[in-house]
Parts: C-alpha cells; sequence; structure tokens
C-alpha cells in the first residue's frame, strides 16, 4: 500500500523533527539523522521511537 504523498509532506521524525525518506520497496520511512526507519502498517505510520528499528547509516 503506497503511502500518501499529502500524508509524508507533514510528517517528521519524532526525534530529529527532520523530514523523513519513504522506501516506496520496503514500505518504510527512513530517518536518516536519527539512524531510524518506521514501519508503514495497513497505510498507517508508525511513529513510535519505541518500535522504530536501528539502521545503518
Amino acid at each position: 500500500m503506497k503511502l500518501d504523498a499529502k500524508l509524508l509532506e507533514v510528517l517528521a521524525c519524532p526525534l530529529t523533527k527532520q523530514p523523513l525518506h519513504y522506501d516506496e520497496t520496503r514500505n518504510v520511512l527512513i530517518s536518516k539523522q536519527a539512524g531510524l526507519e518506521f514501519e508503514i502498517r495497513n497505510g498507517i505510520p508508525i511513529m513510535l521511537l519505541d518500535e522504530a528499528r536501528k539502521i545503518n547509516n
């Protein structure tokens, strides 16, 4: 399920408050500054820091 472009414009990383990158192939939102990715479930971004996954920058 593709994320709505309007929603992506207003979402920001809950830790850094910076814009997020949408990885459409993996269906996740990525915060490069924080080194975190946020899963999207049923079209809803899960923006909880406790549920974020760490990534390698």
